[in-house]
């Protein structure tokens, strides 16, 4: 197979609201941060171990609307997307890198009200090419 595959899969909680940016022509990028966790016992200590690790989700246009309205932090989402490096040069002059995952499919898995039942909803974002390229402002820490 000479093929590669660049594919990452996620369900987790938002860690913050999205925040939106938006470039001339009407182009936009949402960020946000999801946790996920693993919960394991250690078999020597029988103590039960929990691990956090976040990922920094990147959405585009119209898909990056759709989430900045209807998600909050805390809400339950599965992200379906690709892992993208990002590398720039900070205040002090050292190199910075970022790694990102690029959002082509979502689906919340929170509803929007504790009483109403937990509906689901799907967007899968259009591909476009982005011609600003994100700023020292959009870093992510």
């Amino acid at each position: 197979m000479s093929g590669t595959l660049n594919k990452v899969m996620l369900i987790g909680h938002l860690g913050d609201e999205v925040k939106m940016h938006y470039f001339e022509g009407g182009n936009c990028i949402g960020r946000f941060p999801i946790a996920t966790n693993e919960v394991y016992t250690n078999k020597s200590t029988n103590e039960r171990i929990s691990n956090t690790e976040w990922h920094n989700i990147v959405v585009r246009n119209k898909a990056a609307e759709i989430c900045e309205k209807y998600l909050s932090k805390g809400d339950k989402v599965y992200i379906e997307g690709r892992l993208k490096t990002r590398k720039w040069t900070d205040d002090k002059g050292l190199e910075r890198y970022s790694t990102e995952i690029h959002c082509i499919d979502f689906t919340f898995l929170t509803g929007k009200s504790e009483g109403e039942n937990s509906q689901q909803t799907t967007a899968k974002p259009q591909s476009h090419t982005q011609s600003s390229s994100p700023t020292q402002e959009h870093s992510v820490e």
